[in-house]
């Protein structure tokens, strides 16, 4: 069949805006839970936003 998986349950606490889900996508991560062709798109999608010309003017419309 093929190798089975240990699973564990992790508790992160910690106040607002400390950096828990941030800690918690990186340790998905790295453990291998986010697929490699999932990256990827995100990566080329990243890279066409920060080439568009219109990102400056929808952050603008963020802080309005």
């Amino acid at each position: 069949m093929g190798q089975e998986k240990t699973h564990i349950n992790i508790v992160i606490v910690g106040h607002v805006d400390s950096g828990k889900s941030t800690t918690t996508g990186h340790l998905i991560y790295k453990c291998g839970g986010i697929h490699e062709r999932i990256i990827e798109k995100f990566e080329k999608e990243q890279l066409e936003l920060a080439r568009s010309p219109s990102l400056p003017r929808r952050l603008r419309r963020l802080n309005e």
